[in-house]
């Protein structure tokens, strides 16, 4: 589930990163076609560098992000079962070797005796 929700994450954070490249590449378009020396066409064409290096860059820090989210869900789910180290070592006896304890009372069978039947006490 995690690793579809990155992979999501992921593809809308590189949409993104596509459109403000696509901003970027027109306003340096709209610059250059308004700029009268050549000085001006070239800090349109740097100004469009640099945007498109932030795009890129805020595409790959949402991708580790989204990395550590994962391993984050990851990790919780694995803490949020408890290990006992001692778990599965607890021996209990087989039903039947253990003698009851004295003065309890068990079911007599067949259960549907009198009274007197239906309980014994061990003595």
């Amino acid at each position: 589930m995690q690793s579809m929700k990155e992979k999501v994450s992921n593809a809308a954070s590189s949409g993104k990163a596509h459109v403000d490249i696509y901003k970027a590449k027109a306003q340096e378009k709209a610059e250059k076609a308004t700029a009268r020396t050549e000085e001006e066409k070239e800090v349109a064409h740097q100004l469009r560098k640099a945007k498109e290096a932030q795009a890129k860059m805020e595409l790959h820090q949402a991708k580790a992000e989204h990395a550590a989210d994962k391993l984050r869900a990851k990790q919780s789910h694995l803490l949020d079962h408890h290990h006992h180290p001692l778990a599965g070592t607890e021996r209990h006896q087989p039903v039947g070797t253990v003698a009851p304890n004295i003065g309890t009372t068990v079911p007599s069978y067949p259960l549907g005796g009198t009274a007197a039947h239906k309980k014994h006490t061990y003595m």
